[in-house]
């Protein structure tokens, strides 16, 4: 039982850490309530049958998140894919309350239990993943709940920025907010959500997702981006700059029951 406080005060503490100022927001209004991401990466094993983990996806894990609540959860395979497969998971939840609330009801629900009942029993000695990795994100304070993209054929990017300290996250996150939204709508790089990352690896670091409609149509948003006159405007900001260590990212496809 302490533990567990001790857990959620710790989130809780982290969440408040994360807040940064949204100069767009009146001085006397409240902020709007943040989202809160749990995204997952399953590595599947060589020769497992990953279909099993979809299935318990399907028919368990996503119907038992949305009777709780959690109505858009996102499943993706890789644009090109790896060996072993890999498969990703976005679950989005209100508040981190929400998140520790949801996640105890779907563990004793009846329906849940039974319809995860094959995938618990799965035998030892044919796992289908080997491990899989789990962060927890705080939706931006501009951008503070995600946004499902229409239904048509598209890719996603997931793109990961690590910074040499906190305040170089915390710089960065303030550049998204003085300049950066607009120019990726500018662009046709929609945005789906932007998260700091508060429990994970690689901290500190930050999280976001765009969708466009075509790869080629991806690397002309970039383009534009990059040629975007407030872009140049903020790179040239001594404030901005070394905000960033590391960038990486992932193009991935949404499977056909994703319901982002």
């Amino acid at each position: 039982m302490e533990r567990r406080k001790f857990l959620q005060s710790s989130l809780v503490a982290a969440a408040s850490a994360s807040v940064s100022i949204n100069p767009t927001m009146a001085n006397d209004k409240a902020p709007t309530q943040k989202e809160v991401y749990e995204w997952r990466e399953y590595e599947a094993r060589f020769g497992s049958d990953i279909g099993q983990l979809e299935n318990y996806f399907k028919t368990a894990l996503i119907p038992a998140l949305n009777k709780y609540g959690v109505k858009k959860v996102g499943v993706f395979k890789e644009w090109r894919p790896s060996d072993p497969a890999k498969i990703y998971l976005l679950m989005p939840y209100s508040s981190l309350d929400n998140y520790q609330s949801v996640n105890a009801k779907v563990k004793a629900d009846t329906d849940y239990i039974k319809n995860s009942a094959a995938y618990n029993g799965i035998p030892a000695d044919k796992p289908v993943y080997n491990r899989f990795t789990s962060s927890l994100m705080v939706a931006f304070d501009g951008f503070p709940a995600m946004v499902v993209p229409s239904g048509e054929s598209r890719i996603f990017e997931l793109r990961t920025y690590e910074g040499y300290s906190e305040d170089a996250v915390r710089r960065k996150i303030k550049m998204f907010h003085d300049g950066e939204f607009p120019i990726f709508k500018r662009a046709k790089l929609m945005p789906v959500f932007f998260g700091e990352v508060i429990a994970g690896d690689r901290l500190p670091r930050i999280t976001y997702m765009l969708t466009c409609n075509s790869m080629e149509e991806r690397d002309k948003g970039w383009s534009a981006f990059g040629a975007d006159p407030e872009w140049k405007k903020l790179l040239a900001d001594p404030q901005y700059a070394n905000t960033i260590s590391k960038i990486s990212n992932s193009f991935l496809i949404p499977t056909p029951y994703s319901q982002v």
